[in-house]
């Protein structure tokens, strides 16, 4: 198993920014992806950023330019930066990450975390 624990959200003002940050733990080995998607009250779960192990990233495209997924695998974490938020960006946050084990992938959740932007 895995556990992911993530910090940093909270309440900030348009324009402002946030950091979020993800540990993971437990079996840790073969962990590939990492990532964050979000989900705002009425709508579905989406993809917010990911970062391979090797470092390729890709990003929804509502967060380009403003948001940076960042990973050091020394330490299993994995960061996001907000920079430039908008009220728009006011989702629960959520902490992925990918395992292969043999030739299956499994997928681990974080609890979420808030993020409010406000107007």
């Amino acid at each position: 198993q895995v556990q992911l624990v993530e910090s940093g959200g909270g309440l900030v003002q348009a324009g402002g920014s946030l950091r979020l940050s993800c540990a993971a733990s437990g079996t840790i080995s073969s962990i590939n992806d990492m990532g964050w998607y979000r989900q705002a009250p009425g709508k579905q779960r989406e993809l917010v950023a990911r970062i391979t192990s090797g470092g390729i990233t890709n990003y929804a495209d509502s967060v380009k330019g403003r948001f940076t997924i960042s990973r050091d695998n020394a330490k299993n974490t994995v960061y996001l930066q907000m920079n430039s938020l908008k009220p728009e960006d006011t989702a629960v946050y959520y902490c992925n990450c990918k395992r292969l084990v043999g030739l299956l992938w499994y997928d681990y959740w974080g609890q979420g975390t808030q993020v409010t932007v406000s107007s």
